[in-house]
C-alpha cells in the first residue's frame, strides 16, 4: 500500500483536464472521421488501468475523447516523436512522467500510479513504452504490475487510423480513425500462478497485448499476429530505444 501522504490525489485538475477534454472533443473530430466501438464495455467504477497499442503521439488524446473517466496517464519524460506543442498538453493534463531505460529509477512515478488505483481511481498505460513502430510490440513489464499489485481490472482499447490523421489533413483529407474498447478483464494474482514473480509478469504483460492485438487490423498485429509473416516482419521493432540511452 502507498502511504496517503506520499500519493497524489484522485482525481486532480479538475477544472484544466475539463478544458483539455471539451478542446478534445472539438479538434480531434475535425482532424479525423472518428468512429467510437465498445462503450457498452466501460466499466462504472476502479480500479481500472486502460491499456492500448501506441503507434502516434494521438493516441492520448483519442483515450480522453473516448473515454468518460478522469484518467491518469503514465507517460515517458520525453515525446521524440511528436511536435513539441503536444507538451503544452502534456504539462497541463498532468502526466506521471517515468523515466525510461536502464539504471533509471521511476519510483516516484510508480508510487503515483500505485496510488491512483489504490484511490480506486483509473490509470491509462500504452505498455509498449512508446511510439516508435505501427506495429505491436512486446510490453514492458510495468503496467502488468501495477495492475497485479492493485487488484485492478484491465479494460483493453484498440486505436487504428491515426499515424496518419495530420498529414491526410494538411492534404484536405480527413482519415478514418477507430477507437475499439474491449471487453475488461482481470485482476491479475502474482503468486498463483507457476514461475517466478517476473514470469508471471511477462505472461500478465503478453495477456494484456494479445487482448488488444484482438481490436485492431490482422497487419497491425505484430508480434501478437497469427500469421507468420506478420510476425517476421515485425522483428526489430521491439528493439527498446531507452535502453542504451535513458532518460534524464
Amino acid at each position: 500500500m502507498v502511504a496517503a501522504a506520499e500519493r497524489i490525489p484522485y482525481p486532480r485538475r479538475k477544472a484544466m483536464r475539463s478544458l483539455l477534454r471539451f478542446g478534445t472533443r472539438i479538434v480531434l473530430p475535425a482532424l479525423a472521421d472518428i468512429e467510437i466501438i465498445g462503450r457498452e464495455n466501460l466499466p462504472k467504477v476502479g480500479p481500472l488501468v486502460v491499456v492500448g497499442n501506441h503507434f502516434s503521439f494521438l493516441d492520448p488524446v483519442a483515450l480522453i475523447l473516448a473515454l468518460p473517466y478522469p484518467m491518469e496517464f503514465l507517460g515517458g519524460l520525453t515525446t521524440p516523436n511528436a511536435p513539441a506543442v503536444t507538451n503544452i498538453f502534456r504539462q497541463g493534463w498532468g502526466v506521471i512522467h517515468v523515466r525510461r531505460g536502464k539504471g533509471v529509477s521511476s519510483r516516484e512515478a510508480l508510487t503515483n500510479a500505485q496510488g491512483t488505483l489504490e484511490q480506486g481511481g483509473v490509470l491509462a498505460i500504452f505498455p509498449e513504452g512508446g511510439s516508435w513502430a505501427a506495429v505491436l510490440r512486446p510490453p514492458r513489464p510495468g503496467a502488468a504490475l501495477l495492475a497485479a499489485r492493485s487488484n485492478a481490472q484491465i479494460l483493453p482499447i484498440g486505436l487504428d487510423g491515426f499515424v496518419d490523421v495530420l498529414k491526410n489533413f494538411r492534404l484536405g483529407k480527413r482519415k478514418k480513425a477507430t477507437i475499439r474498447i474491449g471487453k475488461p478483464f482481470g485482476p491479475f494474482k502474482l503468486g498463483q500462478g507457476t514461475g517466478s514473480y517476473r514470469e508471471q509478469l511477462d505472461d500478465f504483460g503478453h495477456q494484456m497485448m494479445s487482448h488488444i492485438a484482438e481490436l485492431i487490423p490482422s497487419p497491425l498485429r505484430g508480434f501478437y499476429s497469427a500469421d507468420p509473416a506478420i510476425r517476421e516482419a515485425a522483428k526489430g521493432t521491439e528493439i527498446y530505444p531507452w535502453d542504451d540511452q535513458p532518460e534524464v
